[in-house]
């Protein structure tokens, strides 16, 4: 299995890294089998939030015995020095541990610094003197606040969307952590669900030896793909080459990544469901796209108040009322029987 050592943090650890978003939809028995599978497979580094609802929780209890031999990251989106101690201690008490391997802001609409008025940077260098955090990191899905976090130097780690949908400045974002020392983590290697085929993506990543990819995972059948790799990794063939350009050509230009950052919606809209349905279904018809539930979920766009909050909160500058309205016209359209 191929390895990625995290900049200048040491921590290495398999190309495999598991994000922990997706165990809230699953009960706690199942997301303590998934996660002790995911370890028994290779897997030993594990990224969470506080905002995941129960994911710590089922995280801490799946390596309860076994902390020292697991990386465990997280994350808190305090905008104060308090809140921030108190996400801290709450993910500490989730997890059952007293230290979290990689503390990150979570996707903040700036770089926190010493001195920039909130104290969010003071009091996570605090927790690092007290050893209740081993590494500070940031995550984030705007180019602007990675640049300058990377161009700070406070920061061990970045954790950005990257998937072979990026782009050539994408690109040169890896590059420019790596020459930092940074490590990378790459969330988002599916696309938020868009990209289906596992092993183009894995093969496109494998290219980027400091790039660590977290893949969000819920169903044992996901993890054994990705566990598969370990002993038979892809290769970045013209097969799989073919497939990352006829998905590039069919995703380029606007598309929703799913990332939920433009909710709540004072409508009461769906967002990031409902902005990317159609590329969904025609990328993976299901039936359950199609269900009374989810038609009363896309008929909701009709009501929206074209506020303009979710278009001004959109990280990746969408214009997202116009997405949702497209959305709705195609979905209505598949649902009068036009084809897929």
């Amino acid at each position: 299995m191929l390895q990625v050592t995290l900049g200048q943090t040491g921590i290495t650890v398999g190309k495999n890294g598991f994000g922990c978003l997706p165990i809230q939809r699953i009960s706690e028995q199942e997301a303590v089998a998934l996660l002790r599978r995911a370890y028994d497979g290779g897997i030993t580094y594990f990224d969470t939030a506080r905002a995941y609802s129960d994911s710590e929780k089922k995280v801490g209890l799946s390596f309860a015995g076994r902390r020292g031999e697991v990386f465990l990251a997280s994350k808190t989106m305090a905008k104060t020095a308090d809140a921030f101690r108190k996400d801290l201690e709450t993910s500490l008490a989730q997890l059952g541990t007293d230290y979290i391997d990689v503390y990150q802001f979570h996707n903040p609409p700036f770089c926190p610094k010493p001195g920039d008025g909130t104290g969010l940077y003071e009091a996570m260098a605090e927790a690092k003197a007290e050893g209740k955090v081993r590494h500070i990191g940031i995550t984030n899905h705007r180019m602007k606040v990675a640049l300058e976090a990377i161009d700070s130097g406070l920061y061990e780690t970045l954790q950005f969307p990257f998937s072979y949908l990026a782009t050539d400045e994408e690109i040169a974002l890896v590059r420019r952590c790596e020459q930092a020392g940074m490590g990378f983590v790459a969330m988002k290697g599916l696309a938020g669900g868009l990209l289906t085929n596992a092993r183009a993506a894995w093969a496109f990543l494998s290219q980027f030896d400091g790039v660590l990819p977290i893949w969000g995972m819920q169903r044992e059948c996901e993890l054994d793909e990705f566990l598969s790799f370990r002993d038979n990794p892809p290769a970045l063939d013209p097969a799989l080459q073919a497939v990352i350009e006829q998905d590039r050509t069919m995703l380029s230009g606007e598309f929703c990544r799913g990332c939920g950052y433009c909710m709540p919606c004072p409508a009461g809209i769906q967002i990031n469901t409902c902005a990317r349905m159609s590329l969904m279904i025609r990328r993976s018809p299901s039936e359950k796209h199609l269900t009374p539930e989810s038609q009363a979920m896309m008929k909701k766009i009709e009501g929206c108040l074209h506020c303009n909050q979710c278009k001004s909160k959109c990280p990746y500058g969408l214009d997202t009322p116009t997405l949702l309205a497209r959305n709705y016209a195609d979905y209505c359209e598949i649902l009068a029987g036009k084809p897929v």
